[in-house]
């Protein structure tokens, strides 16, 4: 049974999104194109930047995490984390797939101004996330300020040449969302 605290395991669960999706070369990581580290070299790395890290952890960071941000190889001695990669060693090689009819995003009031005029853009990420629920939408935008949900009409998006792709967490994913395919939940 995991004793980690709640604490200690958003700590782990922050480090290596930060690492894995972001800046690996802060640790001195390398990724490959697929997103893998391997995972010694992931607890070296934290070791020289001072931060105390061991397979355990990670591993109940893993295999407990809800919305399953992070992977490990078969082999046990890989891990990477499932999307959401700004950092341009990376480029995961989804498959396409037709969405379902309806996808949903969640964001913040404040941003809803911008993305009247833009659309839903990738920003520093290769795509935008999306989900299948409208409770998961309202999960990640409540982590932004007073969240706003959105609906995208993805399969009329899809039909229309759009590329989308679910990653293995289950999140869907496309380059960009027209604001003719978007709408208030």
């Amino acid at each position: 049974m995991n004793t980690m605290s709640r604490d200690s395991h958003t700590a782990v669960s922050k480090f290596l999104s930060y690492v894995l999706r972001h800046e690996p070369q802060t640790i001195g990581l390398q990724l490959d194109s697929e997103g893998w580290a391997e995972i010694d070299a992931l607890l070296e790395g934290a070791a020289r930047s001072g931060r105390q890290l061991d397979i355990e952890p990670l591993q109940a960071v893993v295999a407990d995490n809800d919305k399953q941000r992070f992977s490990l190889s078969a082999d046990g001695r890989r891990i990477r984390a499932a999307q959401g990669h700004s950092t341009t060693q990376v480029q995961l090689q989804h498959v396409q797939k037709q969405p379902p009819e309806r996808l949903y995003h969640g964001t913040a009031s404040r941003f809803l101004q911008s993305i009247e005029s833009q659309g839903l853009v990738a920003g520093a990420r290769h795509h935008v996330h999306l989900s299948q629920d409208v409770e998961t939408a309202r999960q990640v935008g409540q982590r932004y300020g007073s969240p706003v949900i959105l609906e995208v009409d993805a399969l009329r998006m899809h039909e229309q040449g759009c590329e989308f792709f679910q990653a293995d967490n289950g999140v869907w994913l496309t380059r960009a969302v027209p604001g003719e395919f978007l709408r208030r939940a």
